[in-house]
Parts: C-alpha cells; sequence; structure tokens
C-alpha cells in the first residue's frame, strides 16, 4: 500500500481498490460485507481513511 500521508483522506472504492492492490469487485464486497466502514452520500461510497487504517490493524493483529 502507498504511504498513508498519500492517501486522501476519503477514498472512493476504486481509490481503495488501488491502495490495496485488490480487484474493484473486492474492494466492494468489503465495503458490502462491513469489514471496512464507509460513508454513503447518495450513491457514492466513500471510504474514511481512518477506516482502512483500523481494517489493516484489524487484519495484521495476532
Amino acid at each position: 500500500m502507498n504511504d498513508r500521508n498519500n492517501l486522501p483522506i476519503v477514498l472512493s472504492v476504486p481509490e481503495l481498490a488501488h491502495a490495496l492492490q485488490i480487484g474493484r469487485n473486492a474492494a466492494y464486497d468489503l465495503v458490502r460485507t462491513g469489514q471496512i466502514r464507509c460513508v454513503r452520500i447518495g450513491k457514492t461510497i466513500r471510504i474514511p481513511q481512518s477506516a482502512l487504517m483500523d481494517y489493516l490493524n484489524r487484519t495484521n493483529s495476532p
């Protein structure tokens, strides 16, 4: 993943996919299943940078 300082405060799902180096569908699945917290604004989905960091901390914990 890119340096945290290079990430925007909120990410779109394609930006999330790029940051995690996964496919777009896999990124949508993470959001849809609630594994990564998101904010919905109308039809758009935005992922706060803090939600991505929380997800990474949870998945990398022993």
